[in-house]
C-alpha cells in the first residue's frame, strides 16, 4: 500500500491533482487561441446589428440592401452552389498562386546572382503589375482559351510581382556578418543560399506571399466576370444582373471566407515554419 500512497501524494504534492493541473492547462490553451478571435467576432456583430437597424430603419427596398437574415437565408439555400462555385474559384486562385510564386521565385534567385538578369527582368515584372488586369485578360484568353488554366495565367500575372519583389528584398537584405561568416567556413553557393539567404529572406517570403494570396482571389474573380464561366465571380455577375440582391450579397460573404481562407494559409504556414525552427534550435 506503500506505492499508491507515494503516488497519490505526488499528485498533490503541490497541493493540485496532475489531473485539474490539465484541465487548467487545457483551458488554458483553449482562452489563448479563441482570445484573437473575439475581437473580430463582436466586430461583425456590431455591424449585422447595425446593418439590420439601418435597413428597418430607412425602410431600405430588398432590392438596394437586404436584412441580414434574408442574405442568411440566401446562403443556406444556395449553400451546395456557392461551395461549388467557390472550389471553381479557389482552384484557379490556387493554381494561379503556385504559378506566381514558383517563377516569382525563380525571377528573384536569378536577379539576386545576376544584375543582368536584375536589368533584363525586373523591368517586364513592374510592367505586368502597371498593366490593368482587365487589359490584359483578352490577350491571356485568346492565347489560352477560357478554362482554368487560363484564368490561372491571368492569376499569376497578378501574384508574381509581389512574390518577385518580396523575394529579391529578402534574399538581398540578408546581413553582410551572415555572408561572412559563410565565407569565412569556405561554404559553397548553394549551401550559402539554402542555409544563409533563404532563412533570413523567409519574412519578406511570407509576407509576399501573404499579398500574393489575397490577390490570387482578385485575379479570379476578375477572369470570372471576363469569361462568365464558372466560380464565385461568375455568380455575383449574374444574381446582380437578375436582381437578386440576397444572392449578390451571399455570394460577397462567400468570397470574403475564401479570402480570408487564403490569408490563413500563409500565415499558419509562417507560424509552422518558425516553430519548428524555434523546436530544432530547442
Amino acid at each position: 500500500m506503500a506505492e499508491p500512497e507515494r503516488s497519490r501524494e505526488s499528485q498533490t504534492l503541490s497541493g493540485v491533482p496532475n489531473w485539474k493541473r490539465r484541465e487548467r492547462r487545457i483551458r488554458t490553451q483553449a482562452l489563448a487561441a479563441a482570445t484573437p478571435v473575439v475581437p473580430p467576432l463582436l466586430l461583425l456583430v456590431a455591424l449585422v446589428l447595425a446593418w439590420h437597424a439601418t435597413v428597418v430603419a430607412l425602410a431600405i427596398p430588398a432590392i438596394i440592401l437586404p436584412t441580414p437574415a434574408a442574405v442568411a437565408d440566401a446562403l443556406v439555400a444556395r449553400g451546395a452552389t456557392l461551395l461549388a462555385d467557390a472550389a471553381v474559384t479557389g482552384a484557379t486562385a490556387a493554381t494561379g498562386l503556385l504559378a506566381g510564386c514558383v517563377v516569382g521565385g525563380v525571377l528573384a534567385f536569378a536577379m539576386t546572382y545576376s544584375r543582368t538578369a536584375a536589368r533584363i527582368a525586373l523591368p517586364y515584372v513592374i510592367a505586368l503589375r502597371v498593366a490593368p488586369l482587365i487589359a490584359v485578360a483578352p490577350l491571356v484568353f485568346l492565347w489560352f482559351g477560357r478554362g482554368i488554366p487560363a484564368r490561372a495565367a491571368l492569376v499569376a500575372t497578378l501574384t508574381l510581382f509581389p512574390m518577385t519583389v518580396a523575394t529579391l528584398d529578402g534574399l538581398r537584405s540578408t546581413p553582410d556578418r551572415y555572408l561572412a561568416l559563410a565565407r569565412s567556413v569556405d561554404a559553397s553557393k548553394p549551401s550559402v543560399f539554402l542555409r544563409v539567404r533563404v532563412p533570413a529572406a523567409a519574412p519578406s517570403v511570407f509576407a509576399g506571399l501573404k499579398l500574393a494570396a489575397t490577390l490570387s482571389i482578385v485575379g479570379a474573380v476578375v477572369a470570372e466576370f471576363v469569361t462568365l464561366r464558372a466560380g464565385i465571380g461568375y455568380r455575383v455577375f449574374v444574381t446582380a444582373q437578375r436582381l437578386q440582391t440576397a444572392e449578390t450579397y451571399a455570394a460577397l460573404v462567400a468570397l470574403s471566407a475564401l479570402g480570408v481562407a487564403f490569408y490563413l494559409g500563409p500565415v499558419l504556414l509562417e507560424r509552422a515554419v518558425w516553430a519548428e525552427s524555434d523546436s530544432s534550435h530547442g
